[in-house]
């Protein structure tokens, strides 16, 4: 997805571009009335609507009332079908969308229950951006759903077994559901497991109130197979609901549900700042809330030391938790997966002084093995070096610089930046492929924004960023790779705040140049905004060509916070680097067309043309 900011226009554009953009071209369809039982045969085009990635769509409106449920299935011969579906008045996120919801290959059937009465729309796409061809298209509606039968009775150390199919009640995603009720005592740890040959468990725990089932917990793999095993801790006395479900809709068969009691949580060892241990985890090991095996460790630590922590294991990928032991439930401070290959690492400086827990774990539930384990103190980070705007600064890396979780040297830099000012880095080095990092200079470092080789020369860096508060902020340099050293360069630029947005009429062309002063976007391609007002129900053509670069249009309405709502787009609808959209104004207002490359550090002139179509 591409993200913008606003911008405004220069310059001029070349004869056989304006002539490209008085051409005609194809456009694409309004969204069609479609009727529930009534089948039709269309066609996914190139020229159709485009979406946020780029993909062709088209659009359909359905009227629907409150408790309808509707079933539409979408099929083809040429391509894999995918459906979105859109509530009312929301066109940024689906209520609901489907890939081979058919069961049979490359179909799609979405099942859906409206909530509220209005206008819903339906995008039919590929699920593959690139392809087009024929489809069929049908919307039905679906009879009422099974009453709800009285649940089952379960108990602690029992196990039940049923069968899931069509005569099973079905919940808000229309899966059908069976039902178990168990009583039990707070803070009691059952662990809930649902075993199948037949279909991918989905196992849930919850309570019945006014507004019908409240979920608290679930599961769906326990992490070597597609068995659902649930840890649950009980927050009150009472009864409790569990439902059994296939994880998608379609699926059925028999099923076996146990209640048990759970293992107990872990309990912690003792641990000092340098000790490596070893250890195991397997059958017998505690298992915490979230039903992982799992060992913890305390240490004592104090305010401002930086620690290294450090989790292998041969046999299982690793999964490493740090906690300030500061009340019940711990404050979770940070965690790692894989920082080198699937063993974990952690660097941090700790916040206050007194206890805290080191959770050792696997990625997944129920591994089994032996691993190592090392905490150690290491030299407090070097504090980063000032860099003015406007400087080039050289340095050099080696191994006796400061070193992150995946064991790469790094220097860093501090300058004060203002909310809304854009800058720019550029990291270059004829040793090794740069690797460039920006973020908050408080608290533990976290990266806002990176880049590899966004200079587009190689292996050099560019990051181009809109700062978003008054404050500091860290430049990290580093290798890619671990080991690589070398000498470097650094530059930082102060792009200024983002240009206002120009304004265009209806009728009217602008002629512009996207140079490295425009605003870019998050993957480096730069663009230029205007404003225009719109009727509602008027067609817009938009049509943008270039022979220096790849065109793309995007048109949306600002949003709070200066962020842009994507209504339409289009890469390559006039040609293939040339951008055609039609577009229908939904609403009487001001909106921001922008005018943009489809590739990230691309520049030069073009023309940009908005007609009404008659």
């Amino acid at each position: 997805m591409r993200r913008f900011q606003g911008t405004r226009i220069v310059g001029l554009v070349g004869a056989s571009a304006l002539a490209l953009l008085m051409a005609g071209g194809a456009w694409a369809q309004e969204a069609v009335s479609l009727t529930l039982g009534e089948g039709l045969d269309a066609t996914l085009a190139a020229e159709d609507s485009r979406d946020e990635f780029g993909g062709p769509y088209d659009a359909y409106s359905l009227m629907l009332t409150a408790g309808q449920r509707i079933e539409i299935e979408m099929t083809s011969g040429d391509f894999d079908a995918y459906l979105e579906l859109y509530g009312p008045g929301d066109d940024t996120d689906p209520v609901a969308v489907d890939d081979d919801g058919a069961g049979d290959g490359t179909d799609a059937r979405l099942r859906y229950t409206a909530p509220v009465d209005g206008t819903y729309t339906l995008r039919a796409s590929s699920f593959d951006d690139e392809t087009i061809g024929s489809y069929r298209l049908i919307a039905v509606e679906r009879p009422p759903a099974p009453p709800a039968p009285e649940p089952g009775t379960i108990r602690l150390g029992q196990s039940v077994e049923g069968v899931i199919d069509d005569t099973d009640p079905l919940d808000d995603q229309d899966i059908a559901y069976d039902a178990w009720r168990f009583s039990a005592a707070a803070g009691e740890r059952v662990m809930m497991v649902l075993t199948s040959d037949d279909f991918d468990t989905f196992v849930q725990v919850g309570r019945l109130t006014d507004g019908g089932f409240e979920e608290l917990a679930f599961n769906d793999d326990d992490g070597d197979s597609l068995n659902s095993r649930l840890v649950f801790a009980v927050p009150a006395p009472g009864e409790y609901l569990i439902r059994v479900r296939p994880l998608s809709w379609g699926e059925a068969g028999a099923y076996r549900l146990s209640l048990e009691a759970a293992p107990p949580r872990p309990e912690a060892k003792r641990l000092n700042i340098g000790d490596s241990l070893t250890g195991s985890l397997g059958p017998d090991s505690p298992v915490n809330d979230e039903g992982y095996r799992a060992q913890l460790y305390r240490f004592e630590g104090r305010e401002g030391q930086r620690i290294d922590i450090r989790l292998e294991a041969e046999d299982f990928d690793t999964y490493l938790v740090l906690y300030r032991d500061d009340g019940e439930p711990p404050t979770r401070l940070d965690d790692n997966d894989d920082s080198v290959g699937t063993n974990s690492r952690l660097l941090r400086t700790l916040e206050g002084t007194g206890p805290y827990l080191i959770e050792v774990r696997g990625f997944s539930q129920m591994v089994e093995g032996s691993y190592t384990l090392s905490l150690a103190e290491i030299a407090p980070e070097r504090p980063p070096e000032p860099i003015a705007f406007g400087t080039v600064r050289e340095g050099v890396i080696d191994d006796r610089d400061p070193t992150d979780a995946q064991n790469r040297n790094y220097d860093s830099f501090r300058f004060t930046g203002v909310e809304g000012n854009r800058v720019q880095v550029i990291a270059r080095s004829g040793d090794f492929d740069t690797f460039l990092r920006l973020g908050s200079a408080e608290g533990e470092f976290q990266a806002m924004a990176s880049d590899d080789d966004g200079l587009g020369e190689g292996t050099d860096s560019r990051i181009n960023f809109t700062l978003p508060s008054d404050g500091d902020y860290v430049i990290r340099v580093s290798p890619l790779s671990e080991g690589g050293e070398g000498l470097y360069s650094l530059e930082l630029i102060d792009r200024g705040p983002a240009p206002s947005p120009g304004s265009i009429l209806v009728g009217a062309t602008a002629r512009g140049t996207l140079t490295e002063t425009d605003a870019a976007a998050d993957d480096g391609s730069y663009f230029d905004a205007y404003r225009i007002s719109a009727k509602a129900g008027e067609t817009l053509v938009i049509t943008m060509v270039s022979n220096a670069f790849d065109a793309f249009i995007i048109v949306g309405r600002e949003k709070d916070g200066g962020r842009l709502e994507v209504l339409a787009s289009d890469d390559d609808g006039l040609s293939e680097t040339h951008a055609r959209l039609e577009w229908r104004v939904p609403d009487d207002g001001v909106y921001i067309i922008r005018a943009g490359s489809y590739g990230q550090g691309e520049s030069g002139a073009y023309a940009l043309k908005v007609d009404r179509k008659p």
